[in-house]
């Protein structure tokens, strides 16, 4: 031991250091921050995802719906009885119009859905029958396709009675 009683302090660091270690202390919380803002999903699409409500036909929306359909209707008949579409064309564009009606008046997705689909869905006979005694044997078998003017007049007897 040493001949004196002095205590000595500890070596003191400089300004510099300190301040060195705040400066990456705060980057690395900055770093931390921005990563977990360019990583969480955004509110906007959280919202975007929810649900939007079709607001419920009036009678006269539904009545300027149905003239707008039987029009189509009216001009898939015309196409066919100037020569300018097939019987099988013409009936394909009737099942379309049908469905689309369907999808817009009620919502149902007609448009994607089989036969048997409708079936179990319990939708208007009208419908089921419309496609299955004109659309579907003219569009998918193989023999002579179902007169389009027979599919139309089921077309106008959909449009005109649903719900």
């Amino acid at each position: 031991m040493s001949g004196t009683d002095e205590l000595y302090p500890p070596a003191q660091y400089g300004w510099g250091w300190i301040l060195l270690a705040i400066g990456i202390l705060a980057l690395i919380a900055g770093i931390a921050w921005l990563v977990v803002v360019l990583t969480r999903p955004r509110r906007s699409l959280a919202f975007a995802a929810a649900p939007v409500p079709q607001p419920l036909l009036t009678a006269d929306a539904a009545t300027a719906l149905r003239q707008e359909y039987l029009g189509a209707i009216a001009q898939i008949e015309a196409d066919y009885r100037a020569g300018t579409s097939d019987a099988r064309r013409a009936n394909l564009d009737l099942s379309r119009v049908v469905r689309g009606f369907v999808n817009e008046y009620s919502g149902i997705e007609a448009p994607v859905l089989a036969l048997d689909d409708l079936v179990r869905m319990g939708v208007h006979p009208a419908l089921i029958d419309a496609i299955g005694r004109n659309y579907y044997p003219s569009i998918f078998r193989r023999t002579a396709p179902v007169d389009p003017l027979v599919g139309a007049e089921a077309a106008r007897q959909v449009v005109t009675t649903w719900y």
